[in-house]
């Protein structure tokens, strides 16, 4: 049996599928770790890889993915940039390099020495280190830091640009380090972000009592 679709019905389906997606976009909620929980969890690590990678994620907002992917030809330590080579739409760009993320990198340089990968697979060097084993990384580092907000290697990107938002900075240039396509896909962070706005009511308290 062969069923048509009428141009109403047609019109009908679209309009579901963006509402759909517009309450999906509207509603969505990201987990972001305060500057002292982000402390804790990367005190907490006691291997030099997971610090290094953990940090730099969180550091440069870059993804799991991005991070495994590193090459040590990818740090540009005269400006203080990492290169992301084929990020998310097949598309390079640049992140920023904290100092202290540099110097951990240098002190990860010394102890292994890698030639091409920074990160290579312990099986074959040729080959990226998993994704799942950064993730493990992130689950553990979170439970011995006692975090009770679940912790995966986006939070520590979410958080940078959370963080970054909250410091003032420019929400085009975030997107920008953060390799988004859409504006629209950066502004998910204004709405965490005004979670940690006081309200004006906070300045004028105390209020005088009703006599």
């Amino acid at each position: 049996m062969v069923t048509t679709t009428t141009p109403l019905r047609a019109q009908m389906r679209q309009a579901l599928r963006i509402r759909n997606v517009s309450y999906r976009t509207e509603y969505i909620y990201i987990h972001v770790l305060s500057t002292d929980e982000l402390l804790a969890l990367l005190t907490a690590i006691r291997s030099l890889r997971d610090r290094v990678i953990l940090t730099v994620l969180y550091s440069a907002g870059i993804r799991l993915g991005e991070v495994c992917r590193l090459r040590l030809d990818d740090i540009d330590s005269s400006r203080m940039l990492l290169r992301i080579r084929q990020g998310k739409g097949h598309k390079d760009r640049v992140a920023p390099l904290s100092p202290a993320a540099l110097d951990l990198l240098r002190e990860w340089w010394r102890a292994t020495h890698p030639k091409g990968l920074l990160f290579p697979n312990k099986n074959d060097a040729s080959r990226p280190l998993s994704p799942a084993t950064v993730q493990r990384a992130v689950k553990v580092a979170a439970r011995a830091a006692g975090l009770t907000k679940r912790v995966s290697p986006h939070t520590l990107r979410h958080s940078f640009a959370t963080h970054l938002i909250e410091q003032g900075s420019a929400l085009r240039a975030i997107g920008v380090m953060l390799g988004h396509a859409h504006g629209r896909t950066t502004e998910i962070y204004t709405h965490v972000s005004a979670a940690q706005v006081r309200s004006p009511l906070d300045k004028i308290l105390p209020l005088p009592k009703i006599e």
